[in-house]
């Protein structure tokens, strides 16, 4: 590429944004430039790399045995002259040498090294793949089809923005691959954390993804690739390379919220293999599904990825049913062996009728037919739209990777439902009342990591320097429904509770009709200190700037909170023996008196200070084989600075309430052996206010955190062309809400599948989830909002790969 035509990319790029520019808004306008910058950046890497390297990218995978991928494998090459690369947290690398002969050496620990003698020509464009054996000369290999990815993940990058084996981190994590994923035909965050230990699944008025992680309740501490998704809908599976759930305060790393942990997702990105997949799914219920992976290699250094779905379901829930579709393109470009560039898009739509479940009657969910509705499910719906741009800019400077992301999310979301409220002591009325509420948020985010590796003397560091800045600005509004325009509740026949009354739906004296904008600057500083083979440290420390900025529309009045907040994090890792890590962590997290939604600000809570989340952890990590890990962890999670009403003068508010969690938890992933897959785990919590607030007593139970959870997902292949799958998950009794006197009873489920191979491109596979049909009660959002689990329901999936 001549300086002519660099110099002349940057107009070019500007023109392009003025002329879209009127139809967007000034967030998009900043983030096309940003990266209409990161696109001249490429540019000059281009051309860096055109003056340095005299010939193409060799681009490969490394793989074991059964095809999972290799995180941390070395490659060296020697020739005329000498390259060096490891895999990353998908087993692939990419290294760039001048034309001629080498000699290519792969190790990895715990592997046989691989010798192998290349020839780099002009054409050499292809990626190459390379299985690695077990170091035992006498270990048996067999290989597995294309499904015996197994479930467990090595390493990962967000629990501490550098790629870390899981062994090394101070901090309990689960991680659930696409593999478990598609065994276990998982559609919803919900059907993810089923198995996994310590996570209940909160209803969220049944319009939003909502979960208790040790006993703290979020709708907000949702990230993509690392950044924050915080706003209220129903998430979808279908472009996921995994789930991974980090427990415990968070924010150092993630900022702001995330006290008893978050969920990230991390997506499918388009890289150098060949990629065509779809899956059809239909069952119980009217499902209806169908879902495509397709990659393709543009390039030598050019890689596009398109992930797709769509579906149409009905439920065991009368008048429910779901429409929702979404499509998103990648597009990866690496000039070269140092650079990269991700840029990604999303479009997604969920729709589907409104459904707040089943009251109460006696302090047990109302004994009727599970699939009972109340309200009006003609007028009840709910509905979102997610568009999202991302991107990606890493270049790697000897020892300095530098790492820039960038996300605007527009989202539109909304829902008008029909509360069921309480049941008479006759049990032939029950309360019903009406809302409807809509958000409208407009995100933009940049994060940029500067990771750096040294010695000092024979003590290893990883240093990792980074900031994020954001905007977030929301429109919240809603409306009270009046029943024939006059009363905001009225009461309805127990037993027949689906009605057609006339409502009007308009704004009481206190609905919301405000605009919030909310501003975050960060910087974070950590070193992970290897002092030996044996000991590691993990110190860490940020700083947030949060200014939230709020606007009644109604009355006109402005109200402002600055919150400045400082987040430690620090843990050891001792390894006995090597692949056995023992380790104890300490860490801080804050949620500002706004909410995890932000969506109010009133005199009052723009005095308070933000609540703090304090967790003293200790734990266990044991590979016990390559495939196989075991993790123990005992916790102490403190919530203080919850507010409570001063007990002499009930119009003021202090902030001297505090929660308390002790929990213990066991988890296993991997595999038992090469044919039998496993993963699942046990949790014991312990959830109170330990000293009372303004909703609950000292002493009281907190809502959806059961005592005891058991759950295990085994998959074993019988013979080549039949495996089969079965799970178990076990709840103890829970309260629906915080004052205790609703109990969702517990209850032992059976889940399980078949799988048919037909050939490497064909397979059948049937999930049958509830397989006993035994009637159980799932989650709630307060006493008389309890959700019944489904009925026993059948999913046949076909899956084809060409």
């Amino acid at each position: 590429m001549t300086t002519q035509t660099r110099v002349a990319i940057l107009p070019i790029m500007k023109m392009i944004v003025r002329i879209i520019s009127p139809e967007i808004g000034q967030d998009l306008r900043l983030f096309l430039q940003f990266m209409a910058f990161v696109a001249v950046l490429a540019a000059f890497a281009v051309t860096g790399q055109a003056q340095s390297s005299q010939g193409p990218l060799r681009r490969g995978t490394v793989l074991d045995p059964n095809r999972a991928a290799i995180v941390g494998a070395r490659i060296t090459a020697n020739g005329k002259t000498s390259a060096s690369a490891v895999t990353d947290g998908k087993g692939e690398f990419s290294i760039a040498l001048p034309f001629g002969e080498y000699v290519m050496k792969i190790e990895a620990d715990g592997f046989a090294s691989v010798t192998r003698s290349i020839a780099i020509g002009s054409n050499d464009a292809e990626p190459v793949e390379i299985v690695l054996t077990p170091a035992s000369a006498t270990a048996t290999v067999t290989i597995m089809g294309t499904d015996a990815f197994g479930y467990r993940i090595d390493a990962m990058s967000s629990a501490t923005r550098t790629l870390t084996n899981l062994r090394d981190v101070p901090q309990s994590i689960a991680v659930v691959s696409k593999q478990q994923i598609a065994d276990q035909s998982m559609k919803s965050i919900a059907d993810v954390v089923n198995y996994v230990p310590g996570i209940t699944s909160h209803q969220g008025e049944n319009n939003r993804d909502q979960l208790v992680i040790r006993g703290v309740s979020s709708s907000a501490d949702f990230f993509l690739n690392g950044m924050r998704d915080d706003v209220q809908y129903y998430r979808d599976l279908y472009n996921l390379e995994r789930v991974e759930i980090l427990k415990g305060p968070n924010a150092m790393i993630f900022g702001r919220g995330g006290g008893g942990g978050v969920v990230n997702r991390v997506t499918k990105e388009a890289g150098f293999s060949k990629v065509r997949e779809l899956t059809f799914d239909g069952g119980s219920f009217h499902t209806k599904r169908v879902a495509g992976d397709f990659n393709q290699q543009l390039s030598q250094r050019l890689a596009l990825r398109v992930n797709g779905t769509y579906e149409n379901s009905g439920s065991f829930r009368r008048f429910v049913n779901l429409e929702r579709y979404g499509l998103n393109p990648t597009l990866s470009f690496t000039p070269n062996a140092e650079t990269r560039l991700t840029i990604g898009y999303e479009h997604f739509h969920d729709a589907r009728v409104a459904d707040r479940g089943l009251p109460s009657f006696q302090g047990r969910p109302a004994d009727v037919p599970i699939e009972t509705f109340f309200g009006n499910p003609g007028d009840s719906h709910v509905r979102a739209r997610v568009d999202r741009l991302a991107g990606t800019f890493q270049r790697q400077i000897g020892r300095l990777m530098i790492t820039n992301r960038t996300m605007f999310g527009a989202y539109e979301r909304s829902y008008q439902n029909y509360v069921p409220g309480a049941v008479n002591a006759a049990k032939t009325l029950v309360t019903l009342t009406a809302y409807n509420n809509a958000t409208q948020r407009r995100n933009v985010f940049n994060q940029t990591d500067f990771n750096y590796s040294v010695s000092t003397g024979k003590i290893k560091h990883t240093l990792l320097f980074g900031s994020e800045l954001g905007r977030q600005a929301t429109d919240n509004f809603r409306n009270t429904g009046f029943f024939n325009n006059v009363s905001t509740s009225i009461q309805i026949p127990f037993s027949d509770p689906v009605i057609s009354t006339p409502v009007t739906f308009r704004q009481n004296a206190t609905d919301a009709n405000n605009h919030v904008t909310a501003n975050v600057a960060a910087a974070l500083v950590q070193d992970q200190i290897e002092l030996s083979r044996r000991v590691q440290v993990l110190a860490g420390l940020r700083f947030d700037y949060f200014d939230l900025q709020f606007h009644n529309n109604r009355t006109g009045e402005n109200l402002r909170r600055i919150d400045r907040l400082i987040s430690p994090r620090t843990g050891i890792v001792v390894k006995p023996f090597m692949p056995l890590s023992v380790y104890a962590s300490y860490g801080v997290s804050y949620l500002p008196s706004s909410g995890d939604q932000f969506s109010s600000l009133t005199t009052i809570t723009q005095q308070v200070k933000p609540e703090q989340f304090t967790n003293y952890e200790i734990g266990a990590k044991w590979d016990a084989r390559r495939n196989l890990t075991f993790t123990v962890a005992a916790y102490r999670q403190d919530r203080t600075n919850t507010r409570a009403t001063d007990p002499n003068e009930p119009t003021r508010i202090l902030q001297t309430g505090s929660q308390r969690t002790n929990g213990f938890e066991a988890e296993v992933n991997g595999n038992i052996t090469r044919l039998w897959m496993i993963a699942g785990g046990y949790a014991h919590q312990d959830a109170f206010i330990s000293s009372t607030t303004a909703a609950a007593r000292a002493g009281a139970r907190v809502a959806l955190v059961p005592h005891d959870t058991f759950s295990i997902w085994n998959k074993y292949q019988i013979v080549n062309k039949l495996s089969l799958g079965v799970g178990v998950i076990h709840r103890s009794d829970m309260f629906a809400a915080i004052d205790d006197t609703v109990t969702l009873p517990g209850y032992t489920r059976i889940d399980a599948a078949v799988y048919v191979p037909f050939s490497e491109k064909w397979k059948l596979q049937a999930n049958i989830e509830n397989l006993l049909n035994r009637k159980y009660f799932l989650n709630a959002d307060g006493n008389n909002n309890i959700s019944p689990g489904s009925r026993r329901a059948v999913q046949v999936s076909l899956i084809t790969r060409f």
